[in-house]
């Protein structure tokens, strides 16, 4: 039986980790949400990720970091990092640190929605 593909979603603000959870399910996508990192890094289902949605300042560090931790232990999921304090530096740590997209808050829906569908299609 295949494994359920979700796309996992690292928020630390419940009204946006919610909001971007119905937006994936109006779109078709299944997704699991965490407030923290800690909570994604103790889940231990990564492997049914087809990708991340990382906000870049979480309550317990840094979205980067958090990518930057997760390749350390060998998890390479795609990722889309997500801000609402855009600076050239962190676009640049992101870029840097490998994401599919790098979107400010607020952003449209198919800002956030295209990568996604681009991963599933192998575009991306």
């Amino acid at each position: 039986m295949p494994t359920a593909k979700f796309v996992f979603v690292v928020d630390d603000n419940p009204s946006m980790l919610r909001g971007i959870g119905r937006l994936l399910r109006q779109y078709g996508f299944a997704s699991r949400l965490f407030e923290t990192g800690s909570a994604l890094l103790r889940d231990g289902s990564l492997d049914s990720a087809v990708c991340l949605i990382l906000d870049i300042n979480l309550s317990d560090g840094s979205g980067i970091e958090l990518r930057h931790r997760l390749a350390d232990l060998g998890v390479d999921v795609p990722v889309i990092y997500i801000t609402g304090n855009d600076s050239p530096a962190t676009r640049m740590a992101a870029m840097a640190s490998g994401c599919v997209a790098y979107l400010t808050k607020p952003f449209t829906a198919s800002s956030l929605i295209q990568p996604i569908e681009r991963l599933l299609a192998g575009v991306a």
